[in-house]
């Protein structure tokens, strides 16, 4: 049953074929058995999550039927949880323990699910392939000699190697969509506005985003039920009619008009996922889809904006870490100028510091106008070029990284990590919604197909994306060398 989906366990626990305490249990045990080759989880709660589990066992027997009461889940370790520590994958808070919970775990709480730990990350969700953690590398299910990219790269090794059912992300660049396409499973972003921002630890604020991590678009659909809403406490949280992603999943798609972005296709793009995205395209065709080719004209300015924007938001938001009120503090400082420098300087990694640096260049006085103003125009023409594409087709589809997963360690210069995102950055700089779902293997390897949609047009690419898994089986595909057998269900 660890292998199954979140619908599918749903089903099993309101049929009673399996209960909440079984299920998690289950869970717990292949943690223990895997986590210490895959560093997906950086704290486990094995004891608060068998609590939870015979707590929804109860509810569910006196008639709650909600769709993820006793589901088990794990949060990435950005999300505040109360009395349970919350590192960000960094030794700035590496002792954190939260007095409250983000919304995000609120409302999952609320929903019944069983919180089976968090997940390892890149330091401040600062990184492409989950090298950057202060706890240490994750790996990649598929090959753990390779990365699962990242930041999510933890919640998307636990959830591709059933270490759990489901798992939140967050997507400040392509961190939860690069992930599941390095792990072969399906990742979801939001629209700005659309998933509360209030109690997950910022990076880049009018970036950040939360998401649902998970191993089918049927399952994204019913996680995002719970996620989505307005949060009085977030003021970025867009204030919407609930909706109910999962209505309109089985919708036909005869007449949808699919956008292919010329840019996408263009050099350093592996031929293997060329391949295997324009076969989706053919797919796609066969079910009643038209295909047209958009230009995004300035997409190719995505990377160097965003490492103005997101860095220039990081060194604002992170200089409340300074060993005053809570996380580390420097031993023995001298005076308050000390602890200040010492606390900064050793409690943040190298990828984190280098930003920090970049974005207090890119705010200074004489730089302002030349950097921080001159990206966020460029952010607006990247905002208008998607605004002109949806203005002729429904959604937008090529590959969600230029590879499949590469080799930990294989990638010292911080510019060619960098490019990693080349696909994925541009969503986040307009705030649109996007899914990466499987689309083929190669060597051995998943990858990853985009699916970017309009403002608010979550359901459409949902309705897209569960259409294609309908008629192909790569969102099924297993990591062979960590395969579950039936023996651990």
């Amino acid at each position: 049953m660890i292998n199954s989906t979140v619908a599918e366990i749903s089903a099993a626990l309101q049929a009673g074929d399996i209960s909440s305490v079984e299920i998690t249990q289950a869970y717990l045990n292949r943690i223990a058995k895997l986590n210490g080759e895959l560093n997906a989880f950086i704290t486990v709660c094995e004891e608060s999550a068998l609590e939870q589990a015979a707590a929804a066992d109860a509810a569910r027997s006196a008639g709650n039927t909600s769709p993820l009461l006793g589901i088990p889940i794990a949060h990435k370790d950005i999300f505040c949880t109360k009395d349970i520590l919350t590192t960000c994958g960094s030794r700035m808070l590496h002792n954190f323990i939260s007095p409250y919970n983000a919304t995000v775990v609120e409302r999952f709480n609320e929903a019944g699910t069983v919180l089976l730990g968090k997940t390892n990350m890149d330091e401040f969700a600062m990184g492409s392939s989950n090298e950057t953690s202060f706890f240490g590398d994750v790996k990649n299910p598929w090959n753990t000699e390779c990365v699962p990219g990242g930041s999510s790269g933890g919640s998307a090794a636990a959830v591709a190697a059933d270490l759990c059912a489901m798992a939140t992300g967050t997507d400040t660049g392509g961190s939860i969509r690069q992930p599941a396409a390095f792990c072969g499973i399906t990742g979801f972003k939001p629209s700005y506005g659309r998933v509360s921002r209030w109690g997950m630890i910022a990076f880049a604020s009018s970036l950040d985003q939360a998401g649902p991590i998970t191993k089918s678009a049927e399952d994204a659909a019913i996680i995002l039920n719970a996620m989505a809403g307005l949060d009085e406490k977030d003021s970025t949280s867009i204030d919407r009619p609930a909706e109910e992603f999962t209505a309109s999943l089985n919708q036909p798609l005869k007449g949808l008009r699919i956008g292919v972005p010329k840019q996408h296709f263009a050099q350093g793009l592996s031929t293997e996922i060329e391949k295997a995205v324009r076969d989706a395209l053919a797919e796609y065709k066969k079910l009643g889809a038209t295909i047209k080719e958009v230009d995004l004209t300035n997409s190719h300015l995505s990377v160097s904006a965003y490492y103005v924007v997101a860095p220039a938001e990081a060194s604002a938001n992170l200089s409340r870490f300074d060993g005053v009120r809570y996380g580390y503090r420097c031993e023995d400082p001298v005076d308050l100028e000390d602890m200040y420098k010492r606390t900064r300087s050793e409690g943040f990694g190298e990828e984190v510091k280098r930003r920090i640096m970049i974005g207090t260049y890119a705010l200074s006085a004489g730089y302002y106008d030349a950097y921080y103003r001159k990206a966020q125009k460029i952010r607006r023409l990247i905002k208008d070029d998607f605004d002109r594409a949806f203005a002729e087709v429904d959604v937008i589809i090529g590959p969600t990284s230029p590879h499949t997963a590469f080799k930990l360690g294989s990638k010292s210069d911080p510019v060619s990590m960098y490019l990693e995102d080349i696909y994925t950055i541009a969503v986040n700089l307009a705030g649109l919604p996007a899914a990466s779902i499987p689309v083929g293997m190669a060597n051995g390897m998943p990858m990853g197909m985009q699916i970017i949609g309009a403002y608010f047009d979550e359901a459409k690419i949902l309705n897209v994306a569960h259409q294609f898994q309908q008629h192909t089986d790569w969102h099924k595909q297993k990591p062979g060398p960590i395969a579950s057998s039936d023996e651990e269900a």
